[in-house]
């Protein structure tokens, strides 16, 4: 039983825990910022007490967020800027909520321009804050673009709910309506690195426009290829429904100048609205982020150009970067409609990693140097509407064997400067001085530079570099 003394001091306990309370409160109202009020008054709880789910974004992606967010805020959405100068760029949402020193407060949105095609641009939110409701309840939401110079490499989105599930949902919705949404879905995509080091984004590329009849190779091989990559998907339903598989990997090898090039930029023209991206040289690195891609956005192409440089190219990790390239093949489902296209000037240099790890090529083509009709295909094909008669250009063709296409297309353009130069057409002689030009002894490393067999083995170091292509917009 309780006596007098002991309910004065539970009363007086009480009031001090009350008074504590009461303190506590105004203490964290007079420490919300005004833009922390509106964020409560949204959220109809105080937004101090809620916790803040952190959602990174790729960079490139930035454009689809946006979109989509627009999409989910339609008819019932609010967007805000942030005040309280340039720390916000460094503080996190809930710093923008409550912080004794920096008023934050509503004011004018950040934006910036993102590329969402070869040629056509958006304006995005890259610093805001989204007032929005979803399945009918409140929901605040901070989106940031990348700013690798503040350390911050991804763009971000912080979102807070009083209801921790809605939170939950609502980010999934995010993410499908960000892919059906995408402005990556059917575009031509390179990946290049930044100056802030390994990180890269997508950049868009003109989809090429190359006519089979552009290209000149042995009977048979560019159908080959094509059937390889195009039929398949094509006749992906039919082959799903037969139990057969779509991931497909193809290695086109040969000397450089050869048309690997030219055949991959046709299949390009040939999948219209398909996604694809091209990565070369140095760029393969990205191989992670190009796989992801295209997983999302089947169907879908991932070309790997000149792949000879990085197979014997190291990085942070023991482990060769080739391998990283055969594990992003693994990593993908079999049914995943995507077609994996490799080219290489040394094959020697990537037989023994392919035959440890069969089934990720189902498909080698060798693309050889011009046999004579080929060459006399290119002689014709790049002397175009000039004078030549055509027993001249059979007789060039017939002696430029072990030449390329490059080779032809660079003596055109050498017999046409000649006869400017003497202020007259082109003649046969033309043709005929500057094939001797080129072929002579002293012009051997201008014809390996244009793909010549037999001499740049010889004249160039042996580490592999020395037969790359000259860019993927060459031949």
């Amino acid at each position: 039983m309780l006596h007098d003394d002991d309910r004065e001091l539970m009363r007086a306990v009480s009031g001090y825990l009350r008074r504590v309370n009461e303190v506590s409160e105004r203490e964290a109202v007079s420490t919300r910022t005004p833009l922390g009020d509106v964020i409560s008054e949204h959220l109809g709880v105080d937004a101090s007490q809620v916790p803040v789910v952190v959602e990174q974004i790729a960079d490139h992606r930035l454009v689809d967020a946006d979109l989509a967010l627009d999409a989910l805020g339609e008819g019932d959405g609010r967007l805000i800027g942030v005040t309280g100068g340039d720390q916000r760029h460094h503080q996190r949402l809930s710093e923008w909520i409550t912080n004794p020193h920096t008023r934050y407060a509503p004011g004018p949105v950040d934006f910036a321009e993102r590329a969402t095609g070869p040629s056509s641009s958006a304006r995005v939110v890259s610093l805001g804050v989204r007032l929005l409701r979803f399945d009918g309840v409140p929901i605040a939401l901070a989106q940031r673009a990348a700013s690798p110079e503040f350390g911050r490499p991804a763009a971000l989105l912080e979102v807070l709910s009083a209801d921790d599930a809605v939170v939950t949902r609502f980010l999934e919705t995010l993410r499908q309506t960000m892919i059906e949404r995408s402005v990556l879905r059917g575009q031509v995509l390179s990946f290049q690195p930044t100056e802030y080091g390994r990180d890269a984004g997508a950049t868009f590329v003109e989809r090429p426009a190359v006519a089979a009849d552009d290209i000149v190779l042995g009977a048979g091989v560019l159908e080959e290829v094509v059937q390889h990559v195009i039929g398949i998907g094509r006749n992906s339903e039919a082959l799903q429904r037969a139990g057969q598989h779509l991931k497909r990997g193809v290695l086109m090898y040969g000397p450089p100048g050869t048309g690997k090039t030219l055949t991959v930029r046709h299949l390009l023209t040939e999948t219209a609205g398909v996604t694809a991206v091209v990565l070369t040289g140095s760029s393969i690195r990205f191989i992670g982020a190009a796989a992801e891609i295209a997983r999302t956005f089947q169907p879908a192409i991932v070309v790997l150009e000149d792949i000879d440089l990085v197979a014997m190219e190291r990085h942070s990790s023991p482990q060769p970067l080739l391998f990283e390239v055969l594990d992003a093949l693994d990593g993908l489902d079999g049914d995943a409609d995507v077609a994996f296209i490799m080219t290489t000037n040394r094959v020697d240099v990537l037989e023994r990693a392919l035959a440890e790890r069969p089934g990720r090529v189902d498909l080698a083509v060798e693309i050889p140097l011009p046999a004579p009709a080929e060459r006399r295909r290119l002689f014709r094909r790049y002397a175009q509407a000039l004078p030549f008669t055509e027993d001249s250009l059979t007789a060039a063709a017939e002696r430029a064997e072990g030449t390329t296409g490059s080779f032809a297309k660079e003596l055109m353009r050498r017999s046409v400067l000649r006869a400017i130069r003497e202020e007259r057409e082109p003649r046969d002689e033309d043709l005929a001085e500057e094939l001797d030009r080129l072929m002579d002894a002293r012009q051997h490393l201008t014809r390996a530079m244009l793909g010549s067999a037999g001499e740049q083995d010889s004249d160039l170091p042996p580490d592999g570099h020395h037969a790359a292509s000259f860019g993927w917009f060459g031949g």
